[in-house]
């Protein structure tokens, strides 16, 4: 009996049986069924981690905003600065001398200790002035025997005009005689032109201090015989007062000579080169004439009196050119100041019921140093954050803290108490 037609019988080719088609089919479809379950599954259980910690996470972050945040804050002062250009000087000494010998000869014993200050006419150095005594005496000598032939070729003359006057001797011999007395007379006036010129030799054989001022290392040992206007033998550099010459911007030079021409006198501090401690204070004395077309700036050049001898030459020092003097300014920490895209601000504590904090807007004048003078934007006596405004927002509570006191001032403070 043929069983090709009944479904439940499985097919026969070449005496082989073969699956049915149907059930096969049926059980992948199970199976890609099940597995699309499973999936589903587990992507909703990521999807749920994610939404828990997503809120725990925002759970979390709305309990530190609601939480205070610890800030120290200390209050704007409105008091006397100074607003002022900044720049970098070099001090040089007001004056410097390298002196030499303007004869030659055999340098003697100095007569100064190496670095020691001198007063402008001070005796410090001498050469060997022998030779140049014995030149003085020789022209002295030379002119001494010029005067006796000049007295006796004049009273030849005399003798000769006598003798002419009564018709004895020729006019010729008058006249020989007459430019033989001038030929001495020409002798004599050289003669007193060595004498001066040995005695100015013989002066240079001592050397004196062409300025008053810090003379220097000792260049020439005693013993040593220098060349005339050749041999360095000692430098002197004027301290007192002492300059200090820097640059500004070219366009900033125009309100520096606007100030200059008006006031005369603009005050220049010296700082270090930390930018913390004033050295000294002094007036500006001029500007160059001409502006340096390779970096653009102008140089100038201030006078410090330096009693102290707090500035030294080729010392590198901060330049604060004082443009003028604000009675009262308004100033705050540097570390207050912060910057954004809408430009500098700071962050103020207003007290309340709460204390919170908020973001206010400032124009900033200058910078100097750990403190900054403002043009406006805030008012004499608030309170604005130094410390903790990384994590601060407009409305945020915050706690005020004390100060942090560094283990010295700590130790200190216990020993005065």
């Amino acid at each position: 009996m043929s069983t090709e037609g009944t479904p439940e019988s499985p097919l026969t080719v070449n005496g082989i049986q073969q699956p049915h088609h149907h059930k096969g089919s049926w059980k992948r479809i199970a199976f890609y069924l099940v597995l699309a379950v499973a999936l589903g599954l587990i992507v909703w259980k990521v999807y749920e981690n994610q939404q828990a910690a997503k809120n725990l996470a925002s759970s979390q972050a709305a309990a530190l905003l609601g939480r205070p945040i610890p800030v120290q804050v200390t209050a704007a002062e409105q008091k006397p600065m100074p607003v002022f250009l900044t720049a970098l000087g070099t001090v040089t000494p007001y004056m410097s001398v390298t002196v030499k010998a303007r004869v030659s000869g055999e340098l003697e014993p100095v007569k100064f200790a190496e670095g020691q200050q001198v007063r402008q006419g001070q005796t410090i150095l001498v050469i060997d002035p022998r030779p140049y005594q014995a030149a003085l005496d020789q022209a002295r000598g030379t002119l001494a025997h010029d005067v006796a032939l000049l007295r006796d070729a004049q009273a030849q003359y005399r003798r000769y005009k006598a003798l002419y006057d009564a018709g004895v001797t020729s006019k010729e011999t008058l006249d020989a005689d007459e430019a033989t007395q001038g030929q001495y007379q020409g002798a004599i006036a050289s003669d007193k032109a060595a004498i001066e010129t040995a005695q100015l030799q013989l002066a240079w054989c001592t050397i004196h201090a062409p300025i008053s001022g810090k003379i220097g290392l000792r260049l020439v040992d005693p013993g040593n015989i220098i060349t005339a206007n050749t041999t360095n033998l000692v430098i002197i550099n004027q301290f007192q007062p002492i300059a200090v010459y820097f640059t500004l911007p070219e366009d900033q030079l125009p309100q520096v000579l606007h100030k200059l021409a008006t006031q005369k006198r603009l005050a220049v501090d010296a700082y270090d080169q930390s930018n913390t401690q004033k050295l000294a204070t002094g007036t500006l004395l001029t500007a160059d004439n001409q502006i340096d077309t390779t970096t653009g700036t102008g140089k100038l050049k201030a006078v410090f009196d330096n009693k102290d001898g707090a500035l030294f030459p080729n010392q590198f020092v901060n330049i604060h050119l004082v443009m003028e003097n604000r009675p009262a300014a308004l100033v705050v920490p540097s570390a207050a100041i912060q910057t954004g895209n809408q430009g500098a601000y700071v962050w103020v504590v207003d007290s309340g019921r709460t204390t919170t904090a908020r973001m206010q807007p400032v124009k900033v004048a200058l910078a100097e140093g750990q403190q900054t003078i403002l043009d406006s934007g805030l008012q004499a006596g608030q309170q604005v954050v130094v410390d903790g405004t990384d994590r601060l927002r407009n409305g945020q509570i915050v706690t005020i803290s004390a100060p942090k006191q560094h283990g010295g001032q700590a130790a200190g403070q216990k020993a005065q108490q």
